[in-house]
């Protein structure tokens, strides 16, 4: 059974930076894409970061501040986020895609309806 457990939410001043964690169990990380979506208070899940063994992707809001990476021993995947504002503040989901769905316009998309697993989610609340 696939499970995503995330870790490393917390409150943050603006221009502050944070690391978020996603340990995954019941597959091998490497073989499948990974990625980070958030859900502001409000609004709809939209899509951060996502990561394959051909590329990462990002959304143009984060680019240029946040990291999305793999450590592939410890089956985690990882997101880097610096120069944090207010607006970044958001419940964050670990997201994975299965092998079928694992392609770069799927991935690149961000669309919510093609991820087959889901984190259960950590908050970031960025304060100014």
């Amino acid at each position: 059974q696939v499970q995503l457990v995330e870790s490393g939410g917390g409150s943050v001043q603006a221009g502050g930076s944070l690391t978020l964690s996603c340990r995954a169990s019941g597959y091998t990380l490497s073989s499948v894409c990974m990625g980070w979506f958030r859900q502001p208070p409000g609004k709809e899940r939209e899509g951060v970061a996502s990561i394959s063994n051909v590329g990462t992707y990002y959304a143009d809001s984060v680019k240029g501040r946040f990291t999305i990476s793999r450590d592939n021993p410890k089956n985690t995947l990882n997101l880097q986020m610096n120069s944090l504002k207010p607006e970044d503040t958001a419940l964050y989901y670990c997201a994975a895609w299965a092998k079928g769905r694992c392609t770069p316009p799927s991935i690149r998309s961000f669309a919510t309806s093609d991820v087959n697993y889901w984190g259960q989610g950590t908050q970031v609340t960025v304060s100014s």
